[in-house]
């Protein structure tokens, strides 16, 4: 089993935002990150401090100035260079997503080709979406009225660890076309995967001042962003998304989340039951499912549900699972001992509360320190903590149910609103279904991917899945002010200087009430 050169660390180690650990490596504490599949340490990474996030702060106020001032065709030009890069290093950058994350070589692919398409669709359509916009002004033909799209100025990005790459990337693509600076926070467990995207970034032609990645604990670095950046991009955990909310509204800044799910597939008589096995796998398991979008939850019509039961245990039993920088393993490990743990305990809580395993259920410390394997679970009872709460791994639970309108019901039945997935017996029945789902995205016939990947639709939760929406024009434009430009001529609105101020004030009105019949009003 290979693995990236420890070359490649020593570099991407130099682009940390800390000018004088550069020179000077012992200045400072560092942690030491470690090669999931084995628990190997790769490298040292220094631990970055309040002063550190304030200074990298004040260099990216400073270049973004002029960065704001490029036109937009010039500023997507970077872009368009990295998603060159991008798939020109693409094998390197899953080496190095494999081994932060012990996730399998499909899903780190995932994380590359979605900072390659994202790249390439902002690249595409900010130019449009910054372009000032002409609308209809207060009185027609003397009121011209234009919107402006201003940049927010320095946006923060606090990262997670399970898609570190693209997560790191895409957010920050689409803040850098409207003109902003970034200074991101990468996930304390995998820092190296920020920094391969900003030496991207670097070699794509931005300067260096407008992306910095400054690693370190989410109490010190994260907290000296919430308080120094103008704007801040937030995925992670629902508990914390409220927390940073708060410190956002003190300071009044926008802010912008994805945080967690408890996602549901509805599984409607006639469809077809061997092609939900196959999507099954993915839509459960990818990166071992820890994943914000991925499904813990199947409700299946009951004169189906033995079918599905029985096709479904059979393909997630054949399931391959192992370490490996080649596409033979379909799942990979967890990220983190804390994560074996949840997941084991979940597991362990249901079957004592009467769940049954399908399969799976098992830690797989032959495979590696962090594997366990893909598990299907029936019989959960609602005391069961995996019956309401995320679990964030690989363990699923089947229900049957008795029509479509009570799957619909138990699927809205959460906190939560951030993915779901429907399968029926044709694309009509399916999209009537997806329609009734309190999600921010709905897939019909797929599991996540086809809501995901569609990156000109917005992206986001409804309800304590989130704040605000990445992907689509939302993505981009959350990160600018809109400024209205409003230029009167002719007559302002105290009346021509022929008509007596008393009498122009007594046409306002009924003018103003007739021009309801004007196009566009």
């Amino acid at each position: 089993m290979s693995r990236p050169t420890p070359r490649v660390y020593d570099r991407l180690r130099d682009l940390v935002a800390i000018p004088e650990f550069r020179a000077d490596p012992s200045s400072r504490e560092s942690a030491v990150i470690e090669e999931v599949f084995t628990g190997e340490p790769l490298a040292e990474i220094p631990a970055g401090t309040a002063e550190d996030v304030v200074a990298a702060v004040e260099r990216a106020r400073a270049a973004q100035v002029a960065w704001a001032d490029r036109e937009p065709a010039d500023r997507v030009a970077v872009l368009k260079r990295f998603a060159s890069l991008v798939m020109r290093n693409r094998e390197q950058l899953m080496d190095i997503v494999q081994a932060e994350t012990g996730k399998s070589r499909a899903s780190a692919q995932e994380e590359v080709l979605d900072c390659l398409i994202t790249a390439r669709h902002y690249a595409k359509t900010a130019p449009a979406l910054l372009a000032p916009k002409r609308v209809q002004g207060m009185l027609p033909g003397l009121t011209k009225a234009v919107v402006r799209r201003h940049p927010k100025g320095v946006v923060g990005v606090i990262a997670p660890w399970n898609y570190p790459l693209n997560l790191a990337a895409t957010d920050a693509l689409a803040a850098l076309a409207a003109g902003n600076a970034v200074v991101i926070k990468p996930a304390s467990l995998t820092p190296f995967c920020a920094l391969a995207a900003a030496d991207m970034l670097y070699r794509a032609g931005l300067p260096r001042d407008l992306f910095q990645v400054v690693p370190g604990s989410g109490r010190t670095v994260g907290g000296a962003i919430v308080e120094n950046v103008d704007y801040l991009m937030f995925t992670g955990s629902t508990d914390t998304g409220r927390t940073l909310g708060r410190q956002c509204g003190e300071r009044l800044i926008g802010f912008s989340a994805e945080l967690g799910g408890k996602n549901a597939m509805i599984v409607a008589a006639g469809a077809d039951l061997d092609e939900v096995a196959e999507v099954a796998t993915r839509a459960f398991f990818s990166n071992s499912g820890q994943l914000c979008i991925s499904v813990e939850r199947v409700y299946v019509e009951r004169s189906v549900a033995p079918q599905l039961i029985e096709k479904l245990t059979a393909r997630v039993r054949s399931m391959s699972v192992g370490p490996g920088y080649d596409f033979e393993a379909e799942m990979g490990s967890l990220i983190s001992r804390d994560q074996l743990d949840t997941v084991s305990a979940h597991v362990d809580d249901a079957v004592a509360k009467g769940a049954r395993v399908l399969a799976g259920g098992r830690p797989r410390p032959d495979l590696g320190p962090l594997f366990y394997e893909p598990t299907l679970l029936a019989d959960v009872p609602e005391d069961a903590t995996c019956f309401g709460e995320e679990t964030f791994g690989p363990v699923v639970s089947i229900y049957s149910v008795d029509s479509v309108d009570e799957a619909v019901a138990k699927a809205n039945d959460t906190e939560y609103g951030l993915n779901s997935s429907v399968f029926a017996a044709s694309d009509a029945e399916g999209e009537e279904i997806a329609a009734r789902l309190r999600t921010g995205t709905v897939n019909v016939g797929e599991g996540y991917v086809a809501g995901w990947g569609s990156i000109a639709g917005p992206m986001g939760g409804m309800g304590a899945s989130g704040v605000g929406r990445r992907h689509g024009d939302e993505g981009l434009l959350k990160y600018t002010e809109a400024q209205t430009i409003a230029t009167q001529r002719v007559m302002h609105l105290g009346g021509p200087s022929f008509l007596p101020r008393n009498r122009w004030q007594k046409m306002l009105a009924p003018a103003t009430d007739a021009m309801r019949f004007l196009p566009g009003r």
